[in-house]
């Protein structure tokens, strides 16, 4: 029939529907709904997700029904709802979509308004396969074991058919306001229904087990399906592994293979069945007696399976068993936070959790990623485990209703519960569309620049304009507002209600009582947690303006804090810090409005008890934690520079009292710099031991010049002599790290016409002066200047002049000195007389032909001596840094042989630096390049740990501990790749003894 023009005016375009498909108008003309009459029809359908996939999914389900579409098309005219209910399923969906294609008659299906009971949904599933009640077992509520009548292969496409009509009717109505003016379904009933089905199916799949496993006669055994996880807590996705528990009386083959027959028509007919979370995981029995479960949880479960075993809950099968597990089970559950190892436990399932998500897809994983799902989950959980010993309202399953326990019982903000509820529930309906779309277990956003994707789940997530931005904008705003929500109140979740509990933050809060508060601290991994509480009551006191940004800090803070080794060490640091600082104005002001030094600065506090000294006394350095246009501010300054800033500020004082201490004070800053460069992983071995030994040879530099410019202002006349220090040791070789002393050499020429005895005598005044003045007691780490590898030891003269050197040396020189002046090299005083030191010795320490075989055998005997006597009583020769196997001593004896016996023939020999000397011997072919490469790991390894030894303990020491927090803190500050102490110790070890392999060798040669 041909319609007057005006009808057909009043039609909408296509373009104005939101379809693109050039066959969309062909289609509408197909289908009769390009008129007038059609226009409720085709507004509805523009309202759908993807209104092309809806209507092409229609043009397919009409070709199935044949002459039958016309009841559909009918209804579709009058019934606003079913309207709604079919546009907005087959427009999200293009699973159910191919399923009702495959099933034309169940579009019948959505003509329901409301969703079926938890009866009515197991009835219908049985109904699929016949089952009928099991004779001998449980009647009543408990009467959840069945025998189906078909088990054969057809049973699985009867449930999955029977089971898949079920879930769309769930979608249809969960999905239909989308569309039209429908109820929105909560997001609790969503999960509780997908619960209900899952329990429902199960209970089928069990039925044909039944009547596979037992064809001759009665179920002769007990058998309870315990849920746990998602299903345990009723709030299934749509598309989700339902992971499940197996407890038998008695657990024999027959319930053995009941329970797989359970799980493979389980997994073939609805969803993933895993039952990986039983005891011992995948590798354990599939099924357990109680006694035996019982016996596994007292005796072997780790925290995390006691975190998994909160929502456990008895799903079908025997129910009496089942609630006689979870009677028995739970009782542990709530002491578990009692155990010595939650809190490692608890720390390391969280970052095994965030390191499974790969880091291009943070951004976009609704479940693992920042300011996700698992966010929300972990806090809550691990609150109700912290609380819920004592607090038995807190024994719910659900997150939601968990967090509403929690808020009612005052251990977290009612606002922060609710938004934090809010947060959840949006990104749980953001996976529950996603997962829809095929049917798929996903839980990833579309790509930032797929913009058809990020459309199509903003109109599935029923999110709409707002008159600034499109529906994809709306969308990835509220996805980034969510996420940073999460992150959070993740945070404030855990550390609010602590500060509640010290200071009055407003005068509705509800606040923990000091009981809870110290239970909550010590679950985040405090060991002294009256001891913190007292600090954050010290730090968030009184109603100063301070206390004020104080409190708005520390729960950001404290999280970091509790992601180091030693936060109980850490918060105290921070409160003398902060107490240390409270004339700075800049401080607290900082800390808010730059997070980077806020983190930074925590790390460095909770893991380092050599810093905080020098940061309270340099607090400077705080604001060099901040990032710059090129990087971290902490990698600005370059050792020469500082060094020159050392040395004119000590310039401008006469005193030289005054200008050791401008020295000594630039010197702080610059070890709190590197310190901390250092410790957040900035900075390489190489890089860290110039800087440290640049910034000495600046102050020994300054002191000198100072007490020589005193000495001179005294006389009145210019100093007798010319003066040297020559550097020794690691100093010699620009190697030193944070325990090291500074070994020197004193060397002076009396000046022409000048008495030589009178000068020695102020040569040695000097000397022993700056060696006092830099020795003398401070905040600051020791300066201690040692003059002991002096000719004749501390036995000599401390300062000689330079021909008493050459004819000591020429004359009485030992082995071992000789060995030790290969790192000797001028470093501050008179360049000149350095120099000229140089050459006198350079005939000493790379003699003409090579070290003789006398004196090869007198190192080796000396090395042998020292080996069997210098390590310290109880000390363990696998992992002493310094003369342990392979450790330091090890590497540079072997290193300095080298050049003692090669030195003539390859003047690039001629270096101090060990690790310079090891790239000569590698070039020049003197050791094969896999020995090179051992030698030099294991100094960087033995290097690295020392100087996290020293950053850790504060003090020098060269001894790495056994297992435990202390090694755990190292590995961690001397940058491995996890805080595992026991990885890192192997690692050392095995580092050192391949290169004491190496060592044994050159020497034994």
């Amino acid at each position: 029939m041909v319609r007057p023009p005006s009808a057909r005016s009043a039609v909408p375009g296509v373009g104005r529907l939101g379809l693109l498909e050039p066959t969309a108008a062909a289609s509408l003309r197909e289908l009769g709904w390009d008129n007038v009459e059609s226009i409720p029809v085709l507004w509805a359908l523009s309202r759908a997700p993807d209104a092309d996939l809806a209507l092409s999914t229609l043009m397919r389900l009409r070709e199935a029904l044949g002459s039958d579409w016309a009841a559909v098309d009918s209804a579709l005219r009058t019934d606003k709802s079913l309207r709604g209910r079919l546009f907005a399923l087959l427009g999200s969906s293009s699973a159910f979509g191919d399923h009702m294609v495959a099933e034309p008659a169940s579009w019948q299906l959505l003509r329901r308004d409301a969703l079926p009971t938890r009866e009515d949904v197991l009835a219908d599933l049985l109904d699929a396969v016949d089952a009928v009640p099991e004779e001998g077992h449980a009647s009543g509520a408990d009467a959840l074991l069945f025998r189906a009548g078909i088990a054969g292969p057809e049973a699985v496409p009867l449930l999955r058919r029977r089971y898949r009509d079920q879930l769309m009717l769930l979608a249809a109505l969960d999905l239909a306001a989308t569309v039209e003016n429908e109820p929105v379904l909560p997001y609790q009933m969503v999960g509780r229904h997908l619960t209900d089905l899952a329990d429902a199916a199960l209970t089928a799949a069990l039925a044909v087990a039944v009547a596979r496993v037992c064809k001759d006669g009665p179920v002769p055994v007990r058998l309870a399906v315990i849920a746990m996880g998602k299903s345990g807590a009723c709030e299934l996705n749509y598309v989700s592994d339902v992971d499940v528990v197996f407890v038998a009386e008695p657990a024999d083959a027959i319930a053995t293979r009941l329970a797989a027959e359970m799980m493979s028509v389980g997994s073939l007919a609805f969803f993933e069945v895993d039952a990986a979370l039983r005891p011992e995981g995948k590798q354990g029995a599939l099924v357990r007696t109680l006694e035996s479960h019982l016996a596994y949880y007292k005796r072997w479960a780790r925290t995390w399976e006691f975190q998994a075993l909160l929502k456990n809950r008895p799903m079908t099968g025997d129910l009496e068993l089942g609630r006689q597990y979870r009677d028995a089970v739970m009782p542990m559950v709530w002491t578990a936070s009692e155990r010595p190892d939650f809190v490692a436990d608890v720390q390391a399932m969280r970052r095994r959790v965030e390191d499974l998500v790969p880091a291009d897809l943070r951004e976009r994983e609704l479940k693992l990623g920042h300011g996700s799902l698992r966010d929300v989950e972990f806090a809550v959980q691990l609150l109700q485990l912290v609380h819920g010993r004592v607090d038995e309202s807190l024994h719910v399953q659900g997150t939601v209703e968990a967090l509403t326990a929690l808020a009612a019982g005052g251990y977290v903000g009612r606002d922060d519960a609710a938004n934090l509820t809010a947060s959840y529930e949006f990104l749980r309906l953001l996976e529950h569309r996603l997962q829809l779309q095929r049917l798929k277990r996903t839980h990833t956003l579309p790509a930032v620049d797929d913009e058809e994707g990020m459309r199509w789940l903003a109109r599935a997530a029923h999110i709409r304009p707002d008159g600034r931005q499109d529906a994809v904008g709306v969308l990835a705003s509220e996805i980034r507002r969510n996420a940073v929500r999460v992150r959070r109140l993740h945070a404030k979740l855990f550390y609010r209600p602590l500060l509640d509990a010290v200071a009055r933050m407003d005068s509705d809060a509800l606040r923990l009582s000091p009981d809870a508060a110290v239970r909550q601290l010590a679950a985040l991994g405090y060991a002294a947690p009256e001891n913190a509480l007292g600090h954050l009551k010290a730090l968030t006191g009184g109603v100063s303006r301070k206390g004020r940004i104080q409190a708005l800090l520390l729960p950001t803070l404290l999280e970091w804090l509790g992601d180091t080794p030693n936060p109980d060490a850490g918060l105290l640091a921070y409160r003398r810090v902060s107490e240390g600082l409270a004339d700075q104005i800049w401080f607290l002001r900082e800390l808010r409005d730059e997070g980077a030094i806020a983190q930074r600065l925590m790390i460095v506090l909770g893991s380092s008890e050599y810093l905080p000294d020098l940061l309270i006394n340099a607090p400077e350095t705080i604001r060099m934690y901040a990032d710059g246009p090129g990087g971290s501010l902490l990698l600005v300054p370059q050792p020469e520079d500082v060094a020159r800033g050392i040395l004119m500020a000590a310039s401008r004082y006469e005193d030289p009292k005054r200008a050791v201490a401008a020295a000594r004070s630039l010197r702080r800053h610059e070890l709190a710099r590197v310190a901390s460069a250092d410790l957040l992983g900035m900075l390489e071995v190489p890089q860290v031991c110039q800087a440290l030994s640049s910034v000495w040879v600046a102050v020994l530099e300054a002191a000198l010049s100072a007490v020589i410019r005193a000495t001179e202002a005294e006389s009145g006349a210019p100093a007798p002599a010319d003066f040297a220090v020559i550097g020794m040791g690691r100093l010699g070789g620009m190697e030193l790290g944070y325990g090291s002393d500074a070994d020197v050499l004193f060397v002076c020429d009396p000046r022409p016409g000048e008495d030589e005895t009178k000068a020695v005598k102020w040569a040695i005044g000097v000397a022993e002066k700056v060696q006092r003045m830099l020795g003398a007691p401070s905040t600051d780490p020791p300066l201690h200047v040692d003059a002991g590898l002096r000719p004749e030891g501390r036995n000599g003269a401390l300062v000689r002049t330079l021909a008493a050197y050459r004819a000591y040396y020429e004359q009485w020189a030992q082995p071992w000195e000789v060995q030790a002046l290969l790192r000797a090299h001028q470093i501050a005083g008179d360049q000149e007389l350095g120099l000229r030191f140089l050459h006198v010795i350079d005939k000493v320490r790379y003699p003409a032909g090579g070290v003789s075989a006398e004196a090869v055998r007198e190192i080796r005997r000396i090395k042998a001596r020292v080996d069997a006597e210098r390590l310290p009583r109880g000390a363990n020769p696998a992992t002493h840094t310094k003369l342990g196997r392979g450790g330091l001593a090890d590497i540079e004896w072997t290193v300095q042989l080298m050049q003692l016996r090669h030195a003539h023939e390859v003047p690039a020999l001629h270096n101090t630096s060990t690790l310079e000397t090891l790239d000569v011997i590698e070039e020049t072919k003197l050791l094969d390049a896999e020995d090179v490469a051992l030698l030099r790991d294991a100094w960087l390894t033995a290097t690295k740990a020392r100087n996290a030894l020293v950053l850790v303990r504060g003090k020098a020491t060269d001894q790495l501990p056994g297992p435990g927090r202390l090694l755990s803190a190292v590995a961690r500050v001397a940058g491995w790749r996890n805080d595992d102490g026991s990885e890192f110790l192997d690692n050392y070890m095995r580092v050192t003894r391949r290169a004491k392999a190496v060592v044994e060798r050159v020497f034994g040669s």
